[in-house]
């Protein structure tokens, strides 16, 4: 027994056995916002084989209060949040592989990754991208942990391809939005407890003691003191298109997927090119001069107009800080960058 893993190797679940399995598996977190950190270091805290962060955004600091891997100096730079994750996890648990990857969740550049996957954990902030998790997850029989989180209010439940309902068996297509962060904020502990949820299913499926992974929908709300779980068994349909007997995987279809998005609590658009573009910064940095104050890091470059911030990934993304409104956004888009 390693010192290292002592005490968790003497939890009679896990031993020997089950550390060697958690050293041995990979797992991927869709996500590295609240959710995203705070699974990430239990499980690199846990000493899992290895780990692979998707996430498209980059620290701001109102991030702080909720994110735990992150520090004012990361907000400062402007790091992206996976580089920044990574620098820290390291320092937490070197032993860890840790892939770190600053690009938009979608079905074509997921589907490359998922080779040696044995869990994915959601840590996103919309359903487009939950979806095509639940598809992925269907079409290649990986396990997954969906959860969400908002004001005091947490939900979690784990999926397992031809056991379990699926995300949307469950939820009968894509939901209706309704309270965001927008809107109701977020306090930390909901976010603490919704990862301690999903990082202990996902150590479950790790160790593969299945007939310990909850077969119930969790839903919790702190402030007010409430606990809700309902048994989703017999949600499962064979009607299903990402799941029943004749799967289309439905939301793997490009023309399903977003192509501009607004940021949960930013006030921003997402504008995702239908190509990728692969900018050349010293150009545009001397284009972008002609309009506003120019800053940029080896990841991002960012132009501070009168009313509005772009922000322009290496991939093509570019951020339209200063509005909700996806065509607006859109308008500036083609007026700063043709």
């Amino acid at each position: 027994m390693t010192e290292r893993y002592s005490r968790q190797q003497l939890f009679t679940p896990i031993g020997e056995k089950g550390q060697e399995l958690i050293r041995k598996k990979h797992v991927l977190i869709v996500g590295a916002g609240a959710l995203g950190s705070a699974s990430a270091e239990a499980l690199v805290r846990a000493g899992i084989g290895k780990l692979t962060l998707i996430d498209r955004d980059y620290v701001e600091i109102s991030n702080l209060q909720r994110q735990q891997l992150y520090t004012e100096e990361d907000a400062f730079e402007k790091l992206p949040k996976v580089i920044a994750a990574k620098q820290r996890l390291h320092k937490i648990n070197a032993e860890v592989s840790i892939n770190a990857l600053v690009m938009d969740a979608t079905s074509e550049n997921m589907d490359i990754l998922l080779k040696d996957i044995d869990v994915m954990i959601d840590a996103t902030d919309n359903f487009d991208i939950r979806f095509i998790i639940n598809d992925l997850s269907q079409k290649y029989e990986i396990p997954w942990v969906y959860g969400s989180c908002v004001g005091s209010l947490g939900m979690c439940c784990t999926i397992l391809p031809s056991k379990t309902p699926c995300l949307n068996c469950i939820l009968k297509g894509v939901p209706v939005p309704g309270a965001t962060c927008d809107t109701a904020g977020i306090i930390s502990p909901a976010v603490q407890l919704v990862s301690a949820f999903q990082v202990a299913e996902a150590l479950k499926i790790v160790v593969e003691d299945y007939s310990a992974v909850n077969p119930k929908f969790l839903i919790f709300d702190l402030w007010n003191n409430q606990h809700f779980s309902f048994k989703v068994t017999k949600l499962k349909s064979d009607e299903c298109p990402s799941c029943g007997l004749n799967k289309t995987y439905p939301y793997l279809s490009f023309e399903n997927q977003t192509k501009t998005s607004t940021l949960c609590g930013r006030n921003t658009v997402q504008i995702r090119p239908s190509m990728t573009k692969n900018y050349d910064f010293n150009e545009l940095e001397h284009q972008l001069k002609q309009h506003g104050k120019v800053e940029r890091n080896p990841y991002l470059i960012s132009c501070q107009l009168e009313d509005y911030r772009f922000v322009i990934f290496l991939d093509g993304r570019v951020f339209v800080h200063g509005t909700n409104n996806i065509q607006e956004a859109k308008k500036l888009y083609y007026r700063l960058l043709g």
